[in-house]
């Protein structure tokens, strides 16, 4: 249950104003079907992030040692202060299918989350529990708790987030999470 709450929590915050919400914020102005958005983001989120958990897991296996877990520790650090730069979409970015809405939202989540700090946090918490399917069950409920919102309210939404309070609070949980692992592997933690 740690291994889902956590990657919930972590993916939910670092979610918030990153470029796949602005991409959902996208869709969801072009497209104008929720429903059909929120199942490619819902599939492509399944994909990318049970790929992602594995190559954490199987990481985890091959280097299973104290300084790969502090390396893991960093890197949650990384991450941290990652997420205090905003993301901003470009305009290569931008979504050009004709497979409509759900293919669209498909195909444009899945390319766009590869390398993405969800991505490698999902990769960093797979190494972390070495539990693929409670990493990304807890990171998809965490993608869909953050963008389906996005979906029905848009940008209504967007203006009254308090957007980098939230991403303060992520990187806060991101470099929390690093000094327990590295305190954890220190023999500090019982």
């Amino acid at each position: 249950m740690e291994a889902l709450f956590t990657s919930t929590a972590v993916v939910a915050l670092a979610e918030i104003g990153d470029k796949t919400m602005l991409l959902a914020m996208l869709l969801a102005a072009k497209y104008r079907q929720p429903v059909p958005i929120a199942f490619g983001i819902l599939l492509a989120t399944l994909a990318n992030h049970f790929l992602a958990a594995l190559i954490g897991v199987q990481a985890a296996a091959w280097f299973d040692s104290d300084i790969f877990r502090y390396l893991v520790a960093a890197g949650f650090v990384a991450m941290g202060l990652w997420t205090l730069i905003p993301d901003k979409f470009e305009e290569d970015d931008k979504p050009k299918s004709r497979g409509g809405a759900f293919v669209t939202t498909l195909i444009a989540f899945f390319l766009v989350e590869i390398g993405d700090k969800t991505q490698i946090a999902t990769i960093a918490l797979g190494a972390r529990f070495a539990d693929a399917f409670a990493v990304t069950a807890g990171t998809t409920i965490g993608m869909m708790l953050a963008n389906a919102p996005v979906l029905w309210l848009g940008d209504r939404l967007a203006d009254r987030l308090p957007l980098g309070k939230i991403r303060v609070a992520a990187a806060i949980l991101f470099v929390l999470l690093g000094l327990w692992l590295a305190a954890e592997t220190a023999g500090l933690l019982a």
